[in-house]
C-alpha cells in the first residue's frame, strides 16, 4: 500500500472514531438531560452508551452492569392490577 493512501485510511478510521465518540456523548448527555425532564432517559442513556462503546472499554463495562441488573429485574415485571387494588 502506497504511503499516502495509508495515512487516507489511517485519517479516515479517526475520523469514523471521533464521529462515534461525539454522537456516543451526545446522546448520553441528552439521556442525562432526560432524567430531570419528561422523556425516555431510560432509553436513551443505554443507546448513548452503546454507541460509546464500541470505543471505550468502560462504557461498555457499565452497558453490561446495566444489562445485568435488568436482567434480574425483568422476571419481577409490574403487575397492574396489584397496583390498582391497593388504593
Amino acid at each position: 500500500m502506497a504511503p499516502g493512501k495509508r495515512f487516507i485510511v489511517k485519517t479516515y478510521r479517526q475520523g469514523r472514531r471521533f464521529v462515534r465518540l461525539v454522537v456516543g456523548f451526545t446522546v448520553l448527555i441528552v439521556g442525562i438531560i432526560l432524567l430531570l425532564t419528561p422523556g425516555p432517559a431510560f432509553v436513551v442513556i443505554p443507546v448513548g452508551l452503546a454507541i460509546l462503546a464500541t470505543e471505550l472499554v468502560w462504557a461498555r463495562r457499565l452497558l453490561n452492569q446495566l444489562k445485568n441488573q435488568a436482567k434480574k429485574l425483568a422476571p419481577r415485571g409490574v403487575n397492574p392490577s396489584k397496583d390498582t387494588q391497593s388504593k
